[in-house]
């Protein structure tokens, strides 16, 4: 009988390990696509009436980049920084933005995820 509580609790104990390492990234990943859908519903509120905020299509503004092809004029990382500041262009058709930081956060998440390749 001890036998069978010695397999039983090696077993448990394999489960609960597995339970702990994979709970833990499937909770990273839930969050990750989470942060994910958060940057792309922010984009589509606030730029998609100028810019293609998806993988494929096109901007409906003619002069405005489409989002996925943004690391091909900067690292799309440095973009966080100007979100919370304030980002403001050059040309009078873009309204200035100003993001909180886990906003800002959330849109470069998604921008690395749709960057063409």
């Amino acid at each position: 009988m001890t036998a069978q509580f010695s397999k039983f609790g090696r077993a448990s104990g394999l489960v609960a390990g597995c339970a702990l390492l994979f709970g833990g990234a499937l909770t990273a990943a839930a969050e990750d696509l989470s942060q994910l859908a958060a940057g792309q519903r922010l984009l589509e509120e606030n730029c998609a009436r100028c810019h293609a905020v998806t993988r494929t299509g096109d901007s409906p503004h003619p002069e405005a980049p489409p989002f996925r092809t943004l690391s091909e004029r900067y690292p799309v990382e440095q973009i966080e920084e100007a979100l919370v500041e304030g980002l403001s262009t050059g040309h009078p058709d873009m309204p200035q933005f100003i993001f909180t930081p886990a906003k800002a956060a959330a849109i470069v998440a998604y921008l690395k995820s749709i960057q063409a390749e």
